[in-house]
């Protein structure tokens, strides 16, 4: 059996957990309540996509509006996690969790009920700082509550079946949604979840789960999440049509400096907000970086397909949310296997096969015309699921058990924060490189065109907003137009996907090639 699996590892008497060790009923009923908490947060990162065309043409949102509606979530929660898993550590990722419950449910309710799309963009901003403390929060609760490597491998393995089952159910949950409801409803459909689960998760969370001693040093918080917005927004905003080099340029300037002055705070300070020596275990850093592309990618490819399946395919919402179903059930699979093999294939083996296979099942989705999708597609997408899910899990397993438990947010709010920040990112990128050959596709006849604003051939959703607007015979040429460009610019995307993940896992091979599992625990 290989031995390159995680490591126990015993708290310091300063930092060690102050609450007593739990019975082993006691610690899976704390999963199960922190797994209630986490399932709306993993369904928000997706079940929005299925309600893009919904909100598009409900709200009158531009291409741009839309993009933000979508990015604004992530870019502020990517900003906040660090922070926020770090503050969990001091004060007890039970209190912080209870209050991200909290917040998210506001902000659940103002996004239901937005009147514009630019009160929805708020109202996801406000989601994000909830989900920002949930995050870590979850995953330090497990990391301390789990002293056991085996018994923690096994709980992050249900996590990351939670996280992506919730997320491949997004598409689903949405499709039923809307079959029904208005598109309000997909954010409707966090509240009675979190009314649920906030008695429950104070009665069932012991407290005070860990306490590090030292205060919340809030000025270096503010430093680290200014600079992070501001890098993000300059790389974000530089790709916008009608773009201010001198704003974005500006920005970037802005953010790398604030994070320069970060990271030479915490390397000088007596008390820094983040440890930066846990940036030198290969498991962090390879996580990372996984985290980072393959969220990114997916992110831009799940809502490339859910935009094709409705604008081209003319699919319901519940259609388009079954199409992807074969991903939700492939998913729930990857978790728990990921933690058996691990212990006996080695984290790096698992990590680079399940890579590969998700890159080579993207490119066959890139290959493939879904006007005839049959028993091919279905199995790429089980391919998918199946791979990504074992892949992101292994990483989760070796990521916080390279940490003691007092670390647990801090380990938390990294992994997650290159979830987070992937999405923005790939979202962004991808929706460049999709804009840009839709736009080089799209022929429009020849007198619509002068009529027509230059806006028209931003996206495909600016283009349907243009034919439902004109109607008629003249509306129905520039649907069809649109479709026929959408079609011939999507595998692009796809395969671009399939590029990365691929070189991903080369490059996680070649990272993990030194992993000592001996490390965990030292950081």
């Amino acid at each position: 059996m290989n031995t390159d699996t995680p490591d126990t590892h015993t708290a310091s008497p300063k930092n060690a957990p102050v609450h007593k060790r739990l019975s082993r009923a006691a610690r899976w009923r704390v999963l199960i309540a922190v797994m209630i908490a986490w399932l709306p947060i993993a369904m928000d990162m997706t079940i929005l996509h299925i309600a893009v065309p919904s909100l598009t043409l409900s709200l009158q949102a531009t291409g741009t509006e839309i993009l933000w509606i979508i990015d604004i979530y992530p870019l502020i929660m990517a900003s906040l996690l660090v922070p926020m898993g770090t503050q969990g550590d001091r004060i007890g990722p039970r209190a912080l969790l209870l209050v991200g419950l909290a917040i998210f449910l506001v902000a659940s309710l103002a996004a239901a009920f937005s009147p514009t799309a630019r009160i929805l963009i708020m109202s996801r901003a406000l989601l994000a700082l909830g989900a920002a403390m949930i995050v870590p929060s979850v995953l330090a609760i497990i990391r301390i509550t789990f002293e056991d490597w085996k018994e923690r491998a096994m709980a992050l393995g249900i996590w990351g079946t939670v996280s992506t089952v919730a997320a491949a159910m997004g598409p689903l949950a949405g499709g039923l949604l809307l079959e029904h409801f208005w598109w309000g409803s997909v954010f409707l459909i966090n509240v009675p979840i979190i009314l649920g689960i906030l008695p429950l998760a104070a009665i069932l969370l012991p407290k005070p789960q860990v306490k590090t001693r030292g205060s919340w040093p809030i000025g270096q918080a503010l430093t680290l999440a200014a600079g992070l917005m501001a890098t993000v927004y300059a790389v974000k905003a530089v790709f916008k049509q009608g773009a201010s080099l001198l704003l974005c340029g500006g920005a970037l300037v802005c953010g790398v400096t604030l994070l320069t002055l970060f990271v030479r705070r915490q390397l000088t300070a007596r008390t820094p907000m983040l440890d930066l020596g846990l940036f030198r275990l290969p498991a962090i850093r390879v996580g990372l970086v996984t985290a980072l592309v393959v969220s990114g990618a997916l992110a831009g490819v799940e809502l490339t397909i859910a935009q094709e399946l409705q604008f081209v395919l003319g699919r319901t919402p519940l259609q388009a949310g079954i199409f992807m179903l074969p991903i939700m059930a492939a998913s729930a699979v990857g978790g728990p296997l990921a933690g058996r093999l691990v212990v006996f294939g080695g984290l790096r083996k698992v990590c680079t096969l399940s890579l590969l296979a998700a890159g080579a099942s993207l490119a066959g989705l890139g290959l493939t015309s879904f006007h005839d999708a049959g028993w091919l597609v279905a199995l790429y997408m089980v391919v998918l699921g199946l791979s990504l899910s074992i892949g992101l899990t292994a990483s989760s397993i070796a990521i916080m058990g390279s940490v003691p438990p007092e670390k647990g947010g801090a380990a938390g709010s990294i992994e997650a924060l290159g979830y987070d920040l992937g999405a923005g990112l790939g979202i962004t990128g991808f929706g460049v490189l999709l804009a840009a050959n839709y736009s080089s596709a799209l022929r429009l006849p020849e007198q619509l065109r002068q009529s027509l604003p230059h806006s028209v051939a931003d996206s495909i959703s600016d283009t349907m907003v243009a034919a439902e607007l004109a109607g008629g015979e003249q509306g129905r040429a520039i649907a069809e137009a649109g479709q026929a460009a959408f079609s011939a610019a999507h595998s692009t995307v796809l395969l671009s996907a399939a590029f990365l993940v691929c070189l991903l896992g080369i490059w996680v091979f070649n990272g993990l090639r030194n992993y000592n599992p001996g490390e965990q625990g030292k950081a």
